[in-house]
């Protein structure tokens, strides 16, 4: 653990869903990288605390890059919520064109931008869903189950209400399911009283809920539209109470989205013992 002693890092937050950000555009990553210290630095109570663990890059084909690391040490290919961060980190550090710039991440580079005074990107077109997916059975409550890669798996439940989902106890035998050989996340929508929706999910290599979900809210508003639940841009009320917006584009080439909301910088820090 001496390796990184000492090293910065950013603690920042989208919607609840909580990073450890560093960068090492100008000092590599070395030991950082490997899954035991990714695991101690997420952890808890014992290190800083995260679901997950975010390093800036430089790219030869964007203005700044990014790999990122759930909390089991385990590499994602894309993560909503951290690109939101890292897009509002990036014009923190003045190194973007807040109007418009580009984030290279492991599904691909991203186009970015600050609207609304939020961080948004355009993610890789959605064509891999499935909005019936009867390799999982439906249980009392549930009204749809359906299927969506969004640069990682996803299965998306419309329920009754979902304050009295065991969402845990429902999602782990899913996640885990044959049919889904690298595993998903597992997303939970409901309409509320007042017309809007709101989302729940259970993050594989987090193994537990998290408080919002980027990718999520992407998989549930398209699959809301094709079920005819929503029309126009989705906005979904997440567990911590922030709303992330879907806006929505299709074509013969599948479902274009764009993820706008948090990307907050909560403190900055620096490792000193673990």
């Amino acid at each position: 653990m001496s390796a990184f002693l000492g090293r910065p890092f950013y603690k920042m937050s989208g919607s609840g869903n909580d990073f450890v950000v560093f960068d090492t555009r100008g000092e590599p990553a070395g030991e950082l990288k490997s899954q035991r210290d990714i695991t101690t630095i997420c952890a808890r109570g014992t290190g800083v605390g995260a679901d997950g663990a975010v390093f800036l890059v430089d790219h030869p084909e964007a203005d700044i890059g990014l790999h990122y690391y759930n909390a089991d040490g385990l590499p994602a290919s894309l993560c909503g919520n951290a690109t939101l961060c890292i897009a509002n980190l990036a014009v923190t550090l003045g190194c973007v064109d807040p109007s418009g710039f580009r984030i290279a991440t492991d599904a691909g580079v991203v186009q970015a931008r600050i609207r609304d005074n939020l961080p948004e990107f355009d993610l890789p077109a959605v064509a891999d869903v499935q909005p019936d997916y009867q390799s999982i059975g439906r249980v009392s409550g549930e009204t749809r189950l359906g299927y969506a890669m969004v640069g990682v798996p996803h299965i998306v439940i419309q329920v009754q209400d979902i304050s009295m989902i065991d969402i845990v106890g429902r999602s782990r035998p899913i996640r885990h399911d044959p049919s889904l050989p690298f595993g998903a996340n597992v997303n939970f929508v409901s309409r509320r009283p007042d017309g809007r929706w709101a989302i729940r999910t259970y993050e594989r290599g987090v193994e537990d809920e998290t408080l919002a979900c980027g990718t999520g809210n992407v998989a549930a508003a398209v699959l809301l539209r094709i079920w005819d639940e929503a029309n126009g841009d989705v906005e979904l009320l997440t567990k911590s109470g922030r709303t992330l917006k879907v806006r929505l584009r299709r074509d013969q080439g599948g479902w274009h989205p764009s993820l706008n909301g948090e990307g907050r910088l909560v403190f900055r820090g620096e490792i000193v013992g673990l």
